[in-house]
């Protein structure tokens, strides 16, 4: 079993176990389950509220003194180049979420290639810091788009978060390892930490991020996190994206469960944040894969991800 960094408290005398928590910095206009109705070439025409919704994230978490990875688009770093400047000079972790929030597995090999060399290189050139993680929109690295861990390895990229182990009607492999690993790819090894899941009567749950953050009850969600912690000895990895603190934000027309899974409990999303960063501690996902690089499972391509 994989163990993650634990420390022991000089004032308790018992281990304090660290997470992951991440961001993913795009607007409200910008999620995929609008995308037939919100389309890229009028993202311009759209109420910007993305540099006051990651300023509230980045508030909370100076007050907590807690350090976060950002999984920022290209599209928003060209527009909002202080708002990068900004995450990265608090002393937060700058990963790459491709340019336009465009499916993986909607591009050919060629245009994700192609993406990935834009939205890294203006990150880099805010920063002047290597990128070196990497989020697909909506976690489309699924089994058939599965050729995009190679390109990000050939590319550069150290790590990915890009493969949630659930079933779901977008994203998903549900047979993927549930915790942080090694892919062994025909163009070499890249770091995984999957979203985190709870396995519970032979499904995962998805837990601790996004739209099942906002779901869930704040009391389980705590108590799964723990005993993922405590039981199965696991990081657990943690994301939000600012709109989800956003209550104000404009209405957009959809479909029923597009509406649904964007508006539920928005107003729950602030406070259950605080309670995270209150009652675990975090770090980047890179400094969590570094300290545990001894331990990580290796998965071959033909074990459980099949060749693409």
């Amino acid at each position: 079993m994989n163990e993650f960094p634990v420390v022991e408290s000089a004032l308790t005398r018992s281990p304090i176990f660290f997470n992951a928590l991440t961001v993913d910095v795009e607007d409200y206009y910008m999620v995929s389950a609008f995308s037939n109705v919100v389309k890229f070439e009028d993202w311009h025409r759209y109420e910007s509220r993305v540099e006051k919704s990651t300023s509230t994230i980045l508030d909370l978490l100076e007050h907590y003194d807690v350090r976060a990875t950002f999984f920022v688009l290209g599209w928003i770093a060209q527009r909002h180049p202080g708002l990068v400047r900004a995450i990265h000079d608090a002393g937060h972790e700058i990963a790459c979420h491709g340019y336009n929030h465009r499916l993986v597995y909607e591009l050919t090999p060629g245009q994700f290639r192609e993406d990935l060399r834009m939205s890294k290189g203006i990150l880099e050139g805010i920063t002047g810091t290597a990128v070196r993680g990497y989020r697909a929109p909506s976690y489309s690295v699924v089994q058939k788009s599965l050729w995009a861990l190679d390109i990000l390895i050939e590319e550069g990229f150290e790590f990915d978060s890009s493969i949630f182990p659930i079933h779901h009607d977008r994203y998903g492999i549900p047979a993927a390892n549930r915790f942080p690993h090694i892919i062994t790819r025909r163009s070499g090894e890249i770091r995984e930490f999957p979203p985190s899941t709870y396995h519970l009567w032979g499904q995962n749950i998805p837990v601790a991020g996004g739209g099942y953050l906002r779901l869930f009850p704040w009391n389980l969600t705590k108590a799964i996190i723990e005993r993922i912690n405590e039981k199965e000895k696991q990081a657990v990895m943690v994301y939000v994206h600012p709109w989800e603190l956003d209550v104000e934000q404009p209405r957009l027309k959809g479909s029923w469960r597009s509406e649904l899974r964007h508006r539920i409990n928005l107003d729950s999303t602030e406070e259950k944040l605080r309670g995270l960063l209150r009652e675990f501690k975090f770090k980047p996902l890179s400094k969590l894969l570094a300290a545990s690089a001894s331990t990580l499972r290796r998965e071959a391509v033909g074990a459980r991800y099949r060749a693409a």
